[in-house]
């Protein structure tokens, strides 16, 4: 009787599930966390998955890149843009490691990943088989959590789990390693349950009232307060909650470049940008405000400058979800573990309202120096040869401070996130932490994918974008409307702007030839031109906005101009020189 009963429990358990291989398991994990866009590049080691593609090709779109790296970075613009999780497929050996440059830079900017990579059969491991790379190992530093998979059956729960820990806390990259076998192998299919729970993993601390009111009350007594903000703003989907505090409590607020779009450009607490290359007056009243409350941010080098001269008058409030970052660099006099969007509302209610015209007022001279001293001649140049600046003007005209802005990493990076304007939150797309050139042109293909109904404009200087020109052939085959703006200076600037500074102009491999740029776009059908008198800019930049379809435009810049401000290396922000 027993065994009948057993019988009849397995016999109805068995009709609760269905018999489906590891790959398509994978596919159906994808289907239920709502995933719609897979970035990826086929192999022998992942081609049971794909095989399994062919038939979830009406639920799953799959954007085939030309390099492994193109697909993370694509995946990292496509997060950036749409607040979503970046999804990758990659094979084995070569396929994984050409993703782990994108791993770091997704790592250090907090952005939300899950990489797929094929192994080789689980009976082969550790045999230096073909194709076989332990990246398991080799991106454990540069990873939120890796995993790899033998057997089909923990397929379901893995991937649950690689979803919940990518987006959830203080996003970031994950990888899961399956072996060929495992994506062969058939199971029991029980159906698939999401993650919100992982025991000793705490994502969103408990806020600690005490903290909040010990930060009101500095906020409430500062005279000189000062706010500077970071991308934890625009990843706890707290841009709300943030403009509400700063108009409360009437505190000028700054922002690092990753912070860049959170609070629109034009606001009037508005004081600019943080950092190396960032605006004159946050920078040297950094190390003149009595209370600095720092929302999101991790005091990240570029940023600080000297630390053992960084804001040591100022009392610290530091904000953050991860707690690892919490006097790492900057010691703090309190701090508010927690996600931004749940602390803000609470201290906000406890602080007073209040203004700082005097306070206020200090910024705007200072920025009147700046303007002074190198802004106007960037933005109304005398010269002959158009400046990086008045570009991107242009384009703020042109674009109404609309568009979503996806930056290389060089000088037209930082003049980008100096002078470009934004209206709307997940706007400004680049590689903060890591600073990988080659970025821009495959972030652009997935920004534009993650928010389909905004123009996406990637600025990118001649050097970074033929790091990645391969990607062209993905713009081409997919038919992905994005606009390609080269800043062509013919070399490698930054590097030669601290040659000149630094190294009496001793241009050590920094002039770099390149291509005929619209030609070698026409090759991969795709329109442009290139200009180099400035009579021509404002037409030709509409020309490119305006086309149906992707477009290149060459612009055609100075040699050697150079971007100030600029805080010399190992010096204190408020040594920041203006030219």
């Amino acid at each position: 009787m027993q065994n009948t009963l057993q019988q009849q429990q397995k016999d109805v358990l068995l009709t609760q599930t269905e018999e489906i291989s590891g790959s398509e398991a994978v596919l159906k994990a994808f289907i239920e966390e709502g995933v719609d866009t897979i970035f990826g590049y086929p192999g022998g080691a992942i081609m049971p998955i794909y095989d399994a593609l062919f038939d979830f090709d009406n639920k799953l779109k799959h954007i085939l890149v030309r390099h492994e790296q193109g697909s993370i970075h694509a995946a990292q613009g496509y997060a950036r843009t749409s607040g979503k999780t970046g999804v990758v497929f990659a094979t084995s050996g070569p396929g994984a490691t050409n993703l782990v440059t994108g791993l770091a830079d997704a790592q250090i900017d907090s952005t939300p990943i899950v990489c797929i990579t094929g192994q080789v059969f689980a009976h082969l491991l550790g045999t230096d088989a073909f194709q076989e790379t332990d990246i398991i190992n080799i991106t454990t530093p540069v990873t939120k959590w890796n995993y790899q998979i033998t057997d089909a059956s923990e397929i379901p729960a893995v991937l649950a789990k690689a979803f919940f820990i990518a987006g959830s806390g203080r996003p970031g990259p994950v990888l899961i390693d399956i072996t060929k076998n495992a994506q062969l192998q058939k199971f029991q299919f029980g159906g698939y349950q999401k993650c919100n729970f992982i025991r000793s993993y705490r994502p969103k601390p408990v806020v600690r009232k005490e903290y909040i009111e010990k930060a009101a009350s500095l906020i409430n007594s500062a005279k000189k307060p000062f706010v500077i903000f970071g991308q934890g703003v625009i990843l706890g989907k707290a841009e709300k909650e943030f403009k509400a505090f700063i108009e409360k409590t009437g505190i000028p607020a700054a922002w690092t470049i990753m912070g860049l779009s959170a609070l629109p450009s034009d606001h009037p607490l508005g004081v600019g940008m943080l950092g190396m290359h960032g605006n004159y007056a946050p920078n040297v009243l950094t190390n003149e405000c009595d209370v600095l409350i720092a929302v999101g941010m991790r005091f990240d080098d570029r940023v600080t400058g000297r630390l053992d001269k960084y804001a040591r008058q100022a009392k610290i409030i530091h904000l953050d979800i991860d707690p690892a970052e919490i006097d790492k660099n900057v010691k703090t006099t309190v701090a508010v573990w927690g996600d931004c969007k749940e602390t803000l509302p609470l201290l906000t209610e406890l602080t007073e309202n209040k203004v700082y015209p005097q306070w206020l007022q200090r910024f705007k001279e200072l920025e009147q120096d700046e303007i002074d001293a190198c802004i106007y001649d960037e933005l109304h140049p005398k010269t002959e040869q158009m400046t990086m600046g008045e570009v991107i003007d242009v384009l703020n005209e042109l674009t109404n401070a609309q568009a979503v802005i996806v930056t290389d990493v060089g000088q037209h990076q930082m003049v980008a996130c100096r002078y470009a304007k934004f209206k709307e939150s997940k706007s400004n797309i680049t590689s903060g932490g890591l600073g990988t050139m080659g970025f821009a042109l495959p972030a652009a293909i997935g920004a534009k994918l993650g928010a389909p109904g905004r123009t996406v404009v990637a600025i990118i200087g001649d050097g970074g974008f033929q790091m990645t020109i391969q990607e062209l052939g993905t713009i081409m085959q997919c038919n992905i409307d994005v606009k390609l703006l080269i800043l062509n200076n013919q070399f490698l600037g930054m590097v030669r702007q601290w040659q000149e500074l630094f190294h009496s102009k001793r241009y050590s491999f920094v002039n770099i030839e390149s291509p005929d740029f619209v030609q070698v776009a026409k090759g991969y059908r795709i329109q442009g031109k290139s200009i180099s008198k400035r009579e021509e800019l404002k037409n030709s930049l509409r020309e490119m906005l305006e086309y149906k379809g992707s477009y290149l435009l060459e612009v055609m810049v100075g040699k050697e101009n150079n971007v100030f401000p600029m805080v010399e290396a190992g010096s204190s922000v408020s040594d920041i020189r203006l030219k």
